[in-house]
């Protein structure tokens, strides 16, 4: 499938997640990427499917939305999803609205 997003709002999201909520990708790439001992984790890309972080030495770790994406502030939704579930996979308490 093709990207509904298009490079300007990759580069949003991709720089929001990275400025804001670096903390929340690993947690969310410890929980449902996979990878537990991932002691960084940057958001690479993002698509309909799925968003995409590079991890420790630069390995890349796609973790699904769960659902198709087609507009952005699908995304916003998705990711506090992620965080949640990833939150209550690691047994940690997730803070308030993000």
């Amino acid at each position: 499938m093709s990207n509904p997003f298009t490079p300007d709002v990759v580069e949003a999201i991709k720089r929001h997640m990275n400025d804001d909520h670096a903390d929340d990708g690993l947690l969310i790439v410890r929980a449902l990427g996979g990878r537990p001992a991932a002691t960084t984790a940057t958001t690479s890309d993002v698509d309909a499917e799925a968003i995409e972080f590079t991890i420790d030495g630069g390995e890349r770790v796609r973790v699904p939305w769960g659902e198709t994406l087609t507009e952005r502030p699908q995304v916003r939704l998705a990711v506090v999803r992620l965080y949640n579930e990833a939150c209550a996979e690691l047994g940690i308490e997730p803070r308030g609205a993000h």
